[in-house]
């Protein structure tokens, strides 16, 4: 369970805040002035600081500098009534990793604070994955030449298949360069429609269209002196193609409804799960803006290629999730073992990171074994058939997962939501949808 320390001089807005992470399972802490945070941040270190800017005693960046002091990776999220691009911009610098203005939703807040909490976390395991586990020379040259190229300056274009940790070996050249203490900032450029992706990578300014009613940095400007991370970005539309290369070659942008270029010192890393190359044959991508993302190529191998990394991968997913780590014995008999290693793995090292989460969740013992992967059908021949009949309808397919699901965790909510990838309320509001037995969600 998440907890965080929620600091705000105003009675009112600590209190609505801690009604609602409470209501969304969070722990909470509250604190109305800089002095009190630092004092119960030290007495006990939350996953989470959430902070005004401004408090009569100081202010969000002194209880941020507070904290980071006292456990360097704790994330905090900024909010704010006063807010302006360069605010934002010197508060990202000094290692705030999200800035919020104020009147903010509660859906937005907690949005930002799952994705810090995730950024923290593919930090400390971008090294871990990539360094201590591979053991295939196939992978391990590209881990060197990763090191290789984060001591340049030069842009890098990573290919890979989905689930393969593009964006981890994206963190571990960042850390590994001498911008790694400046931001990491990561757009994903299929998760936004045409009219809002140029406004998210360039920023805007009050009054550029209809709604903007304040001025917003771009992941450009946010990531200056860093890293900016262009995953997924094979799905960028043509017509921003030519801004994006513009800012690419000249570094400087433009934000939307701004007549002045702003420079920006930015290395981009760019991430596809398909080949820009065939893209550009089909006219789906521009030629010169693949050449300039072409800098640096790097392929991950796909895991099937690289049998060597299956086991120490499965053994170091069984260390992170287990409760209570490395300590609490876990070990993946011989025969699991051998059926990993046989199987091909569509969805890579995020499938297996699955598979080792619902082995641990669906264990009654210490010892790991295939009926997990037998079970839930991603046995080694499971390439071969999805086990879904043709013309069934999703929500159909959908009740069913939820069903076995809530089946195989005899009723456990709470382990059926972690096992699928949704939130708790998500599988509550499922239930509710398809009429299921009170029986299965006890």
């Amino acid at each position: 369970m998440n907890n965080v320390l929620i600091v705000d001089d105003e009675a009112a807005m600590r209190a609505a805040l801690e009604a609602n992470f409470r209501r969304r399972g969070w722990l909470v802490r509250t604190a109305a002035g800089v002095e009190e945070a630092l004092a119960e941040f030290h007495n006990t270190p939350t996953a989470l600081v959430v902070t005004d800017m401004r408090m009569p005693d100081g202010d969000g960046l002194q209880v941020m500098e507070g904290v980071r002091t006292f456990v360097p990776d704790t994330p905090v999220i900024l909010l704010t009534a006063y807010g302006s691009v360069p605010d934002a911009v010197q508060a990202i610098k000094n290692g705030a990793c999200d800035y919020l203005q104020k009147p903010v939703s509660f859906e937005q807040l907690e949005a930002a604070a799952h994705r810090v909490l995730a950024m923290r976390e593919g930090k400390a395991e971008a090294g871990d994955i990539f360094e201590g586990v591979a053991k295939s020379a196939t992978f391990r040259s590209v881990i060197a030449r990763a090191y290789r190229v984060a001591q340049t300056a030069a842009d890098v274009l990573i290919e890979a298949e989905s689930g393969t940790g593009k964006e981890l070996l994206a963190r571990l050249i960042h850390r590994a360069s001498s911008r790694r203490d400046c931001p990491f900032v990561a757009v994903n450029c299929s998760a936004f429609p045409e009219s809002l992706l140029e406004s998210e990578l360039f920023g805007h300014v009050r009054g550029a269209f209809t709604g903007a009613n304040t001025a917003k940095p771009g992941k450009f400007e946010l990531a200056h002196e860093g890293t900016l991370l262009l995953d997924e970005v094979g799905e960028m539309p043509m017509s921003l193609q030519p801004k994006l290369l513009r800012a690419l070659q000249e570094r400087q942008i433009d934000r939307l409804g701004d007549t002045r270029p702003l420079d920006v010192d930015v290395r981009v890393i760019a991430t596809t799960n398909r080949s820009l190359r065939a893209q550009v044959e089909a006219g789906a991508f521009r030629a010169d803006l693949f050449y300039r993302l072409h800098v640096v190529p790097l392929s991950i191998p796909p895991l099937r290629e690289r049998p060597e990394d299956i086991l120490s991968l499965a053994e170091y997913f069984v260390r992170k999730h287990a409760e209570g780590g490395a300590a609490d014995g876990y070990e993946i008999s011989a025969e699991f073992a051998a059926q990993l290693e046989r199987h091909c793995w569509p969805g890579n090292v995020r499938e297996l990171e699955n598979v080792i989460r619902r082995s641990l969740a669906l264990a009654s013992g210490k010892k790991l074994g295939p009926q997990t992967l037998e079970a839930l059908n991603t046995g080694a021949n499971s390439e071969k058939s999805s086990g879904v009949k043709p013309g069934v309808t999703l929500q159909e397919v959908e009740r069913q997962l939820l069903e076995a699901t809530l089946d195989a965790t005899g009723g456990n909510r709470t382990k059926a939501a972690e096992l699928m990838g949704v939130s708790l309320r998500t599988v509550r509001n499922k239930i509710r949808e398809y009429g299921m037995p009170s029986r299965r969600a006890s």
